[in-house]
């Protein structure tokens, strides 16, 4: 059987939906729609005489023929992609597409002072950013990478430090504390009016004091449950309640005044961000360009 253009691009776009299990997923990375990507995959099928893809309205599986396939003709295609990103040696800089996934506050703590210096520095590079806190799986999903402070990333992935280690504090507005009282004791929460925190996972994150050799995990009452930083800030200045908070999302609240730290002498150290990414697969010279750069600005130290 004879290959033309077509039946390569059917191979690429199989790839893509085999990699996502999903046709719309495959569709944003590639840029064109589910029912073009499904139109693609039939005619592919019919002229390989088998079917590759068992689909439902529900999932998206690999037939026997379908994983045999992938497997053959996945490390080629590696292959060229990594041949194409070799290429940056001979242009000016780095150019091409890279997807990242990252939590609210790496956005805002590590990415937005970098950003705008990267884009000037590097305008060839198109870069697309996911804000979320939810926990998925960012090669599945179609990402380059993703950050995470350190004690969340998966244990399979290639790490890289992007921060230094950075102080978890809990705050509150003076007019709070004024009216509520300043706890002494991270016991005394129990008697406070906490802001608190759901995970990306879905549980509900218990606050974590550290003094000395003493370590303590504290289950917090609380009538708002929140999942988002910017909103907690906004609650918390607003005198909703308590917040636990890494110290640098609280530096601007604390110069204003609309904030004041407690409990400091409990505060506790946490991993700082990490990005990370699959061993499977190389790394696009606009994602190694992003990493020295905020290893360069160091937003939140190193």
């Amino acid at each position: 059987m004879q290959f033309g253009r077509s039946d390569l691009a059917d191979f690429a776009y199989f790839l893509a939906i085999a990699k996502h299990r999903s046709f719309r997923r495959a569709g944003l990375e590639l840029g064109i729609s589910a029912s073009a990507l499904s139109h693609a995959l039939k005619g592919l099928e019919s002229r390989l005489g088998v079917r590759l893809l068992n689909r439902t309205t529900r999932s998206v599986t690999l037939t026997a023929a379908g994983e045999q396939l992938k497997a053959a003709i996945s490390p080629p295609f590696d292959a060229i992609g990594q041949a194409v990103e070799d290429l940056n040696v001979f242009r000016d800089g780095p150019s091409g597409r890279i997807r990242l996934n990252v939590p609210s506050d790496a956005a805002t703590l590590l990415l937005e002072p970098v950003l705008p210096i990267f884009v000037d520095r590097y305008p060839n590079v198109e870069i697309e950013i996911a804000v979320s806190n939810h926990m998925i799986d960012v090669i599945e999903s179609g990402f380059d990478a993703g950050i995470r402070y350190g004690g969340t990333v998966p244990e399979d992935m290639i790490t890289q430090r992007l921060s230094a280690d950075i102080r978890w504090v809990v705050a509150g507005s003076p007019a709070y504390l004024e009216r509520f009282g300043t706890p002494q004791h991270p016991d005394d929460l129990q008697r406070h009016r906490c802001l608190r925190v759901r995970l990306g996972d879905g549980s509900m994150y218990r606050w974590e004091f550290e003094r000395g050799d003493k370590q303590v995990q504290v289950t917090v009452p609380g009538s708002l449950t929140l999942d988002e930083t910017r909103l907690i800030s906004a609650m918390m200045a607003g005198g909703a309640g308590l917040m636990y908070a890494p110290e640098p999302v609280l530096e601007a609240f604390l110069t204003a005044g609309t904030a004041r730290l407690v409990l400091e002498e409990w505060a506790s150290p946490g991993p700082g961000f990490h990005i990370y990414y699959s061993n499977r697969r190389h790394v696009p010279a606009g994602l190694r360009a992003l990493i020295d750069l905020i290893r360069e600005i160091r937003p939140l130290g190193l």
